[in-house]
């Protein structure tokens, strides 16, 4: 008897790697293995709770047992894989023994907490995942000031989301601007403009020295001197891939699990995909590379070897105050901007010293510009 695909995760990544093989092949055996609930939910939606104001139970689009029985798989929740027997292609997950054919690494990442002093550290909030929310969600439901650690994409999203929501907001980043890996400064500067606009109140530059209990809440410390008290902290300062599995299992890790361009590991029979997986040196923690990446190895896994491509790909920045749309290189300091901006919005292009287009911004009505551009762009990978 064949032996199944097994898949370690049930993110996002997944759950797409199982629609596209059952899409191809509806009697392969496949079990996914997932330490939490096992509901397919998106992701992304997690930016907009507040507004919305979602419960974690109304974020699912379909249940664990639903999920399994509609895709024919055997899902095991609330599991976890100790470790990887490479040469008996066996897995051992809470003291059960587990073959596999092949075996998919889809373990995602882990958010990034910075060292932070003070009684109250224990308290700080992630949402990097359904769980995460479903835990925190009656603390954040009665919070009516939020810090939010992480200037970043997810902060920066979820700081005009609670402000949106009427709660009062501190934005906290090391970094000297908001987005800094995604955005040129002049635009990013539009973004301070409209969080400023809405009361946040944005600290740039500096870090969280100390959170303190003070009473129910929490008194917080800046590197710069500012003191602030707030009822709860949301931390979104990056992610960090977990390869602490793949580490165990002696397969080859730098800063994610490293994989060819088929998303084979150090070892042919695994593979690894979305936010563990480093492609070719590249980390792309993104839904369009992750679905074009499944698409990819669910045609390798039914014996059809597939390289992953990647056409440039559009990132959209979640703030509908000032919606913003980029691909390609942004945050280039040598690249040369050409800019078309009016009074609803603005159209940025980066070049490289040859005059060829590496990147582009557009914002609020300038949007219908974006796929055209996209089409001029190199690849990704």
């Amino acid at each position: 008897m064949k032996q199944p695909i097994v898949i370690i995760g049930s993110g996002f990544a997944s759950y797409q790697l199982v629609k596209t093989i059952r899409r191809q092949d509806s009697q392969q055996a496949i079990t996914v293995i997932t330490s939490d609930s096992g509901d397919d939910y998106a992701k992304p939606d997690l930016s907009h709770v507040f507004t919305k104001r979602q419960s974690a139970e109304e974020l699912i689009k379909m249940s664990a047992d639903e999920f399994a029985k509609h895709y024919d798989i055997t899902l095991l929740t609330h599991r976890r894989v100790e470790s990887i027997d490479r040469a008996q292609k066996t897995l051992c997950c809470d003291g059960e023994s587990i073959a596999y054919g092949q075996l998919v690494l889809a373990t995602g990442a882990k958010a990034f907490i910075p060292p932070i002093e003070g009684d109250a550290a224990e308290r700080i909030i992630t949402l990097n995942g359904l769980e995460e929310y479903r835990h925190a969600q009656a603390e954040l439901g009665k919070a009516k000031s939020v810090l939010v650690i992480g200037a970043g994409l997810i902060g920066t999203e979820l700081a005009m989301d609670l402000a949106s929501a009427d709660r009062q907001v501190i934005l906290t980043d090391l970094a000297e601007t908001l987005l800094p890996g995604l955005l040129p400064g002049f635009i990013s500067s539009q973004l301070f403009q409209s969080l400023g606009n809405q009361g946040v109140n944005i600290e740039l530059g500096t870090q969280v020295e100390r959170l303190q209990q003070d009473g129910e809440r929490i008194s917080v410390r800046l590197r710069n001197g500012q003191e602030y008290c707030v009822d709860t902290v949301i931390c979104a300062a990056g992610l960090k891939p977990n390869v602490q599995l793949a580490l165990r299992s002696d397969l080859k890790t730098h800063r994610g699990i490293v994989v060819d361009r088929k998303l084979r590991s150090s070892d042919p029979s695994i593979f690894a995909l979305g936010d563990c997986a480093e492609i070719e040196g590249q980390l792309l923690p993104f839904l369009q590379p992750i679905l074009m990446s499944a698409n990819a190895l669910a045609k390798t896994l039914l014996g059809q070897a597939s390289d992953v491509t990647l056409p440039p790909m559009m990132v959209k920045v979640k703030t509908p105050r000032l919606p913003i749309q980029l691909s390609g290189i942004t945050s280039h300091p040598d690249a040369n901007w050409q800019m078309d901006a009016s009074g609803d919005g603005m159209t940025a292009r980066a070049f490289d010293e040859q005059r060829k287009l590496i990147g582009f911004v557009v914002t609020g009505a300038h949007m219908k510009q974006a796929f055209s551009l996209l089409r001029e762009l190199p690849p990704t990978l």
